[in-house]
């Protein structure tokens, strides 16, 4: 693998469903290694389609996803290091906590990985003390509110040590309080972000540049103030931003 190879790279990628809809158009985006890009775009705009490509969940009809140099395809071995590498936070913390503690749902992946006993441990208590829940450890998740349920959602794909971190509208559905914390979480994670959201002054806060995705297109690439600064471009794509918020300093 190259060192120099970007955390993410596609290429020309298309995808259609089998009833026939194409999602995705020939999509090219590149994310070099530590960046932080939101992902935007109106609904049915096949932001949700693309991340299922990044580890290969869905698999395009044409076009190649790259992880680190690492080429998403049929091969097991290959794909199992690019799922490990890409961890995908889902909008819904209850798609990923099932099982009966925080600690074990956290374990989960790492054991799948082999890791057994105070290896296991250390990483279940490192992923847990990134997003501030070491101390709720032995509660049943099910038991937690809802953003301390998004970050033990979170501290289970940190668990896999992944180098590239998609998230998936991770500020809906969160108070003030808890949209505030989750942020100061993710600002300070050593990774690389892809952060599929509606929520544009969450974009400012946490990402210097924004791809606008639409009708499987990427029709925008740029920083992200610049971007949401630029009331045609949002309003060509149904985007908007809260009343009486402005993106320049």
């Amino acid at each position: 693998m190259s060192t120099t190879a970007p955390a993410l790279d596609v290429r020309g990628l298309r995808f259609a469903y089998p009833d026939g809809h194409v999602a995705l158009r020939g999509v090219d985006l590149t994310v070099a290694h530590g960046a932080r890009v939101a992902l935007l775009g109106p609904n049915g705009a096949g932001k949700t389609t693309l991340v299922l490509h990044l580890n290969g969940i869905l698999t395009g009809v044409e076009g190649t996803v790259r992880v680190g140099g690492l080429t998403v395809g049929p091969d097991r071995a290959v794909l199992a290091e690019i799922r490990r590498r890409v961890g995908i936070v889902f909008q819904d913390p209850d798609d990923q906590l099932f099982l009966s503690t925080v600690a074990e749902d956290v374990a989960f992946g790492p054991a799948n990985l082999g890791l057994r006993g105070a290896a296991l441990v250390a990483r279940v208590d490192e992923a847990l003390a990134a997003v501030g829940m070491a101390g709720h450890r032995d509660r049943a998740p099910h038991h937690l509110s809802f953003g301390q349920r998004r970050r033990v959602a979170v501290a289970t794909v940190l668990a896999m040590h992944p180098q590239v971190l998609v998230l998936d509208e991770p500020s809906s559905n969160l108070d003030p309080a808890s949209r505030r914390e989750l942020a100061e979480i993710l600002r300070g994670l050593p990774v690389t972000v892809l952060m599929v959201t509606h929520d544009l002054p969450y974009a400012l806060e946490l990402c210097e540049r924004s791809v606008i995705l639409d009708d499987g297109r990427i029709v925008a690439d740029g920083p992200t103030p610049l971007l949401l600064a630029d009331g045609e471009v949002l309003a060509r794509h149904r985007l908007e931003l809260p009343y009486g918020f402005s993106p320049r300093p």
